[in-house]
């Protein structure tokens, strides 16, 4: 029988889940819960029962899990909702905003005993696991160092939404969380770290690029680099296809623009 799914939050990571879920046999898409009108009425059109308040859709709808997919700060209370229901639930990451919100949302799923997992797909790609898998069978030998760079150019659009303009809603926590995540999975566990980050292009609260140092438990060092206003062809997104539609057309123009000029420069003699 396939899971009843609902859906909090339908920006652009729900609809990625809403695709999903529509498209796989085991999970049938119920209910969709999101304030804004675009969102309700996007729903509507597909045919799915839409609501303003989650917390309505979580009382009318029979679920046996939900995506968490609304602004950061908000996955806290939208998942203790869920859990005080029993419903298991995915949260988008960063699981939580703050190191002490995530500790009482874990604290809260593990009382009640409800699964909750952390949207870290990218575990899940086959060149991920083969890198892990090389590593841990010795193949490339012992690992010392890492270099991490994740840089693109967001479209002034993106920060249309409000909350991407505040603590918390910047590319240490949308973007390089992911890269965190990676690099844990496959060099293990983080000793201790320094870093520094910066607001200077576009003056936002939130940060637009940062830089960290890290040294893992096995010894090895590590340095990131991460920028959300940097014109680059190194990240996730350019590299792997996933969610292009997060860059204008201007933009586009702009990494291939910076793609080609790489390109030449490896080709010369």
């Amino acid at each position: 029988m396939a899971s009843r799914i609902g859906i909090i939050g339908l920006g652009t990571i729900g609809k990625t889940h809403w695709r999903v879920i529509r498209e796989s046999p085991q999970t049938t898409l119920i209910a969709v819960a999101d304030p804004t009108p675009s969102a309700l009425d996007f729903a509507r059109a597909e045919n799915i029962p839409a609501y303003a308040d989650y917390r309505e859709m979580l009382e009318k709808e029979t679920l046996d899990g939900v995506i968490v997919a609304v602004p950061n700060a908000e996955h806290v209370p939208v998942a203790l909702a869920c859990i005080e229901r029993g419903i298991a639930i995915l949260v988008e990451k960063p699981v939580a905003d703050l190191v002490e919100a995530a500790h009482v949302m874990c604290k809260a799923a593990e009382t009640r005993d409800v699964p909750l997992l952390v949207g870290h797909h990218r575990r899940h790609n086959t060149a991920i696991q083969r890198v892990r898998q090389a590593i841990r069978d010795g193949l490339i030998g012992r690992p010392v160092t890492a270099t991490v760079m994740y840089n693109q150019l967001k479209s002034a659009s993106y920060f249309d939404l409000d909350w991407r303009r505040q603590v918390g809603g910047g590319p240490i926590l949308i973007n390089l969380i992911h890269e965190i995540d990676l690099i844990r999975f496959m060099f293990g566990e983080i000793r201790s770290l320094q870093a520094v980050s910066s607001n200077a292009v576009r003056g936002f609260a939130v940060e637009d690029t940062a830089a960290v140092l890290l040294r893992f438990h096995s010894g090895a060092i590590g340095t990131i680099c991460v920028s959300d206003t940097a014109a680059s062809p190194f990240s996730w997104d350019l590299a792997s296809g996933e969610l292009d539609l997060m860059f204008g057309t201007s933009d586009q123009r702009k990494r291939q623009k910076v793609s080609s000029m790489f390109s030449r420069e490896r080709r010369a003699p």
